[in-house]
């Protein structure tokens, strides 16, 4: 297991284990038609314009609530990648490499996988500038929005490895 250290005051984290391996939850981060299923909270509808999983690689998305019209949901960077175990990522800094202010909050997430006796490990850390920062993303919904994204992913990478 890797070890994080996650600030309490700054940092907002979820874990799950997935019943399927890490290289499954990996392909699900990193290849567009599988994030488009799971990457923003039913019943909204994800559109990935760019995912390129490299260090300084954009990652943004488009959402929509009828599957027609798209507008911005993230256009972020990606800090780190170590293939097959973890992802950072940050929309401080948009996919053009230019200053961000993000709403409703400036983040950046680590999303860590690590063998577990029954597939992945799965953590997700979001860390925050402030406190208050912190506290407004956990006010509006991070475990709710991040725990249901991440039910979906589950759901759709367990689903993938019984067949």
């Amino acid at each position: 297991m890797t070890d994080v250290t996650i600030d309490p005051e700054h940092d907002l984290s979820l874990q799950r284990v997935i019943r399927a391996s890490p290289s499954d939850v990996w392909r699900a981060w990193t290849e567009p038609a599988r994030l488009e299923k799971w990457w923003i909270p039913a019943p909204m509808v994800t559109r990935v314009d760019r995912l390129d999983v490299t260090p300084g690689g954009g990652f943004v998305t488009r959402m929509s609530e009828d599957g027609e019209e798209f507008v911005p949901h993230i256009d972020s960077i990606f800090l780190v990648v170590e293939e097959g175990r973890r992802l950072v990522f940050t929309n401080a800094v948009t996919s053009a490499w230019r200053p961000a202010d993000p709403e409703p909050v400036a983040m950046t997430a680590e999303i860590i996988l690590d063998d577990h006796p029954e597939g992945t490990d799965y953590r997700v850390i979001v860390r925050h500038g402030t406190p208050a920062a912190r506290a407004h993303h956990e006010e509006l919904g991070f475990f709710d929005g991040w725990g249901s994204v991440t039910s979906a992913l589950a759901e759709l990478v367990e689903q993938e490895a019984s067949a």
